[in-house]
């Protein structure tokens, strides 16, 4: 792990801390292609990992929300097609590297959405497209084509993908102080064969009102409400697969719960007093997101979440990124990080995620995408902030999570060129969208639109997302370019007339 991160050296980006209250932000534009990323400033304070950073960026400029990568100087690798997204990384599917997201409506019934989950290989073709169609019912009424929620869908090392979900239902909610005939949203998830789209596991937490009451939720029901208001009582924003089941997080419980794989809870791991079946002095946390098992045995685990510690209404505490050795003989938990950067204390409302990067260990690297605060930070083993990256101005931007993944790609597009000629010289703007392996540019003269002869004019280095070079006293009247890694052509655009 230590040996794959980068080192801080040279001038230090401006800090991000400094421009969390401008009114306006930067959208990178380009001559090549409409794309509108917001800009993305960094801070480099130590050694960080040089994977690329995913933000599915929403609420900035329209042409800005999109499925996102940026590398770590802040430059645009990727961006996708403009639509409201989440939840975007890179998983492993039949043993290959793919990106996955969710794309649909989102803010429906208290922070959920219905959607679609795209699969994409290692050349942006989509290659499935998972849906859910299980007759729920939905608090505005409406149909739509797909019910997958935002929080969650993950890729299992079964090769099917797990999504979460929620049904609006009528329930007696006395238990928790709300009226006989109440309505409420219920948490579930989903396993689906991906290949056919068919539905082969389904958990509803409702289900299991033994081991989760409804009067143990910490967000109160209403005196009263109706199908349009249900009552968001467990709000599950995480699922993934254990050694034997599942864990889920519900954030309203302030809890993880283990699940068997008959989906009856095994244990629940609470950041409540006198809560759950675990004892450590520090496991307090509240509103989390984002948990997840590492290093399982039948012995011990690491266990990770977003400590959010603020509810939706709430920004009184300072959100940490936080993860526990956790002993299952003795039933016990010893804190392994608490992250937060003292310079600058970030009160996260809603959404976000931490990220183990490499191994999970005290020594590694860890990310945190800040949710509904436009910010990402990355920390080293000794808890020091070595990267933070801010992609908008505070209320003007967010993601519900944010990760970094090595990932490498190869568009199943041509690079793109274009010519602008002014007086005797001619400027040339390059790009290949999502492209992660070429490192320079050959620009060649074409005798004809249709020729496939070139003759070389000059090479140039890759410059971030869009290089360009200027020629001087161009005679040629067609030209094209190719991306290139040293000498070896990867890929020509189109010919272009100057």
């Amino acid at each position: 792990m230590r040996s794959s991160l980068l080192s801080a050296c040279g001038a230090l980006f401006l800090s991000a801390g400094a421009l969390a209250t401008d009114a306006t932000w930067t959208n990178y534009t380009y001559k090549t292609g409409p794309w509108q990323p917001p800009q993305l400033v960094v801070n480099k304070t130590g050694a960080y990992d040089p994977s690329l950073i995913f933000i599915p960026v929403r609420n900035s400029n329209t042409a800005g929300t999109a499925v996102t990568i940026y590398g770590n100087d802040g430059k645009l690798v990727y961006q996708g097609p403009e639509e409201i997204t989440m939840d975007f990384k890179m998983q492993q599917l039949f043993g290959k590297n793919v990106i996955t997201f969710w794309s649909g409506t989102p803010q429906i019934a208290g922070g959920y959405g219905y959607g679609k989950v795209h699969i994409l290989d290692d050349t942006y073709k989509e290659i499935y497209t998972i849906t859910l169609d299980e007759g729920f019912l939905t608090a505005d009424g409406d149909a739509y084509d797909s019910y997958i929620d935002v929080h969650e869908h993950i890729i299992t090392p079964r090769n099917t993908i797990i999504v979460s979900a929620i049904n609006v239902t009528q329930h007696d909610l006395s238990s928790a102080g709300g009226p006989t005939d109440g309505w409420m949203t219920v948490s579930q998830f989903y396993e689906i064969d991906i290949p056919t789209n068919k539905v082969v596991y389904k958990w509803d937490a409702l289900e299991h009102q033994e081991a989760i009451p409804l009067s143990s939720s910490k967000y109160s029901p209403p005196s009263g409400n109706s199908r349009k208001t249900p009552w968001d009582c467990y709000h599950m924003n995480s699922v993934e697969t254990t050694n034997d089941g599942f864990l889920v997080s519900l954030r309203f419980f302030w809890s993880a719960y283990y699940l068997n794989q008959d989906g009856t809870v095994r244990w629940q791991f609470s950041g409540a007093d006198d809560e759950g079946d675990f004892f450590g002095e520090d496991n307090r946390f509240s509103w989390q997101h984002h948990a997840r098992i590492y290093n399982e045995t039948d012995e011990s685990l690491v266990l990770s979440l977003f400590n959010n510690a603020n509810g939706q209404q709430e920004s009184q505490s300072v959100t940490t990124g936080m993860s526990w050795d956790v002993d299952l003989a003795f039933m016990t938990s010893t804190m392994l990080h608490n992250l937060t950067d003292p310079n600058d204390p970030i009160k996260t409302q809603t959404q976000g995620s931490v990220q183990f990067l490499g191994a999970a260990a005290p020594t590694s690297n860890m990310f945190m995408g800040y949710g509904s605060v436009p910010m990402v930070k990355e920390y080293d083993g000794a808890g020091n902030v070595v990267f933070t990256g801010q992609f908008a101005p505070l209320g003007k931007g967010e993601s519900y999570r944010a990760f970094k993944f090595p990932w490498t790609a190869t568009p199943m597009w041509s690079p793109v060129a274009v010519a602008e000629t002014s007086d005797s010289s001619t400027t040339v703007y390059m790009s290949w969208n999502g492209a992660t392996e070429y490192d320079n540019w050959a620009i060649y003269s074409v005798p004809s639109a249709n020729s496939n002869a070139t003759t070389l004019l000059t090479t140039v280095e890759r410059d971030g997302f869009e290089t360009h070079v200027t020629l001087q006293s161009l005679s040629a009247t067609y030209l094209k370019v190719a991306a290139r890694k040293g000498s070896k052509t990867m890929r020509f655009s189109d010919t272009i007339s100057v």
